[in-house]
């Protein structure tokens, strides 16, 4: 995979010289086909049933908030911390080898590292949301080389992949008993993180080390730079960028799950009425297998964390863009069609778009043409920080559920 400097994105790039011409990696891809109900059934042994809460979760067992009893852990992670305390937990327990995780590369801190964390340093290094395009599937490889049980944390594309990989490669299947995903509307190109710098007056070169979430719920946005100084914005700062979809690739928009609905559990943040106080952080969880549940369990029983079941319908509403995937693909899909764009094809359950679809659909596809353009960025950095009429206006377009 290598990252086209121009549109801030991860390219497949094929090594003819080592090619076998095997056909994996086209047959693997989400970009070309999820069949999610043939996945389901063979994952789950069922298919989500036609409540709405069921479309836009998909299948599951139950739902869950909770945190990590370590307050470090929980305080420096981007909420709650389950994911790093289960990995922590599984890897002293002796139930994994392993885990594929992400962390940032010493080298280049602005580039992300997927890799195979094996103790609790490397998993604690790799905590937090990374707001950038991830190759997980380049860390495959060391779980195929090399015999052991792993977990793996991705967003829904890598689960997609991920799953399918396993129908074709035994090994895989065999040796990785827990996928966990993270709830994810969309993910941001590069140019993102270099209009944040942009933002706050920091060069690349400049910077040691980004953490885009921590330091307590809902966090902050850390660049630490080489000078020994540090910038901290806290998240409703600088996430305008993120949630007005300025920077969104052209294939999330292609995306019809938000809640990783093939991964055994699934993690988000607990945007609820009752944690708005919250200023340590708690997740969300949705649990979708039996083995998800006997870990979750396992980890209550030994302390390693506290949990407490909430409804389903309460997580579909408390994620006010999950409705945006489910409803407008249709719209979107269009709008990829009206420019000769090819389109995966899906087998899955949709809710069928309203009339904010259409504009809010549109207005994604007009950032995304600002944004990508540098010298629109000085007019982007007046707009997001206006707080006028206007804006409010145009945030409640984009977030309106339907």
């Amino acid at each position: 995979m290598k990252i086209d400097e121009k549109r801030g994105i991860y390219l497949p790039v094929l090594d003819y010289e080592k090619c076998t011409d095997c056909g994996i990696c086209s047959k693997s891809c989400p970009g070309y086909k999820v069949d999610f109900k043939g996945l389901s059934l063979k994952i789950f042994g069922r298919q989500p049933s036609s409540k709405i809460e069921d479309i836009l979760l998909g299948n599951y067992l139950k739902c869950y908030a909770g945190y990590s009893t370590d307050y470090e852990i929980r305080y420096n992670s981007a909420s709650g911390g389950l994911i790093t305390q289960l990995l922590i937990f599984m890897l002293e327990e002796g139930i994994i080898d392993g885990a594929l995780v992400t962390g940032m590369k010493d080298e280049n801190p602005l580039e992300p590292k997927p890799f195979i964390a094996r103790t609790k340093e490397e998993i604690i290094s790799a905590s937090g949301s990374k707001y950038c395009p991830v190759p997980a599937n380049i860390a495959l490889k060391h779980i195929l080389h090399q015999k052991g049980r792993y977990a793996v944390v991705g967003l829904p594309c890598h689960i997609h992949g991920l799953r399918k990989a396993e129908q074709l490669i035994e090994k895989l299947r065999e040796r990785i008993i827990l996928h966990m995903g993270i709830f994810c509307s969309h993910a941001d190109t590069f140019l993102e993180t270099f209009y944040l710098l942009y933002r706050f007056k920091v060069k690349s070169n400049e910077v040691s080390k980004i953490a885009y979430r921590g330091k307590g719920w809902p966090g902050m946005l850390t660049i630490k730079l080489k000078a020994g100084s540090e910038i901290n914005v806290p998240l409703h700062d600088w996430m305008r960028a993120h949630s007005y979809g300025l920077f969104v690739p052209d294939r999330c928009l292609l995306c019809c799950d938000y809640s990783a609905e093939l991964s055994d559990l699934s993690f988000a943040d607990a945007w609820l009425p009752e944690f708005q106080n919250d200023r340590i952080g708690t997740s969300i969880i949705v649990l979708r297998t039996e083995m998800g549940e006997k870990i979750l369990q396992k980890a209550v029983m030994s302390r390693r964390i506290e949990i407490k079941e909430i409804e389903g319908i309460k997580v579909a509403k408390s994620q006010k863009m999950m409705r945006f995937k489910k409803n407008s693909l249709s719209v979107r899909f269009l709008l990829f069609k009206a420019f000769a764009k090819k389109t995966p094809v899906y087998n899955t359950e949709l809710l069928k778009p309203s009339l904010i679809d259409f504009p809010r659909s549109g207005i994604i596809f007009i950032n995304k043409y600002i944004a990508s353009k540098r010298y629109f960025w000085n007019f982007l950095e007046k707009f997001v920080n206006l707080q006028s009429p206007l804006e409010k206006m145009y945030i409640k377009v984009l977030n309106t559920s339907t």
